[in-house]
């Protein structure tokens, strides 16, 4: 195993006028001390300095070689979908990457290592924890922990890392890059690549060690969900019926790629969304029949409420 190659590695970094902090991700990229031998990007139309700063990138790393390709410029989820189909056929994993985050330098070699002993052809999602940092970088504080292990029961209600820590190996590529031409819609890329592998029966790591910097600032899609501002955000959410809505969405989706899933997890999905369409009590006998499940306990406090007032 010692005198095995390293795995050639594709990061995939998905950008729109994202020039302010772009160029330390792409410093944190050549600092990897696992080096990627692929840099795909997919610009949304940026009008600002980012495909300069990906050029002059390029010409001071050329032992990482960039492909630019046009992005739909559909919004951030469906430019992530479109990468997926960009991964070059020899890459042994790929690597997801927002514009505006700094990677430590072990992120690739730690994420590597988790997926090393794994069977190739089984889809494998590695994901992890973070530092979450305001805009410059400072006051950090590691991002919330899951308490309980990652499956589809669980990505059904709740995404389980951010996709800017995501690996992916080639059984997890290959999976993905056919699914992602099915849905029309999704809500966000990596909660949909987390219900797509484990709904096909892969295996979804999470690792508890932040390996990089993720930088909160005013134009961040998500952001990060901790602290009383982030839950009560997402509290009004849930009672707006905005998290209904996004189940409806990731249902369609999923049903477009249910043919992927295992047996069970067809039957889960299935079950899942005549849930939504039962009463108040019907909904919540079967809540805790198929063990659905959101991580902590205001996660599972919120997700009973959806259930008892039609919002799930």
């Amino acid at each position: 195993m010692t005198d095995a190659p390293p795995p050639r590695i594709a990061l995939l970094l998905a950008t729109y006028n994202g020039a302010a902090n772009l160029e330390a991700q792409l410093e944190s990229f050549a600092a990897q001390t696992l080096r990627p031998t692929w840099l795909v990007v997919s610009d949304d139309g940026s009008t600002d300095a980012t495909r300069a700063l990906l050029a002059a990138f390029a010409a001071r790393h050329p032992w990482l070689a960039l492909r630019l390709v046009e992005g739909p410029c559909r919004g951030s989820a469906q430019n992530f979908l479109h990468l997926l189909g960009q991964v070059p056929p020899e890459a042994d994993m790929a690597a997801l990457s927002d514009q505006d985050d700094v990677w430590l330098p072990e992120k690739l070699a730690r994420g590597a290592a988790a997926m090393a002993d794994l069977p190739a052809d089984l889809p494998v999602l590695y994901g992890g924890s973070s530092w979450i940092c305001d805009a410059e970088l400072g006051n950090r504080r590691p991002y919330p922990l899951p308490v309980r292990p990652p499956g589809f029961r669980h990505a059904l209600v709740q995404n389980i890392a951010g996709g800017n820590t995501m690996m992916l190996n080639r059984g997890a590529i290959a999976l993905l890059a056919a699914a992602s031409r099915e849905p029309e819609r999704i809500v966000v890329h990596d909660w949909w690549i987390y219900q797509i592998v484990s709904g096909a029966g892969g295996r979804v790591i999470f690792d508890p060690v932040p390996l990089l910097l993720y930088r909160q600032h005013g134009g961040n899609l998500i952001g990060a969900n901790d602290g009383f501002r982030a839950k009560y955000r997402r509290l009004r959410m849930l009672l707006s019926g905005g998290f209904r809505q996004w189940n409806a969405i990731n249902i369609r989706a999923l049903s477009a790629s249910a043919h992927r899933f295992t047996p069970e997890n067809r039957r889960l999905l299935a079950e899942f969304e005549a849930l939504r369409r039962a009463g108040p009590w019907g909904r919540l006998r079967q809540l805790k029949r198929i063990g659905l499940y959101r991580q902590g306990l205001p996660g599972r406090l919120s997700l009973w409420l959806a259930a008892v007032l039609g919002r799930i």
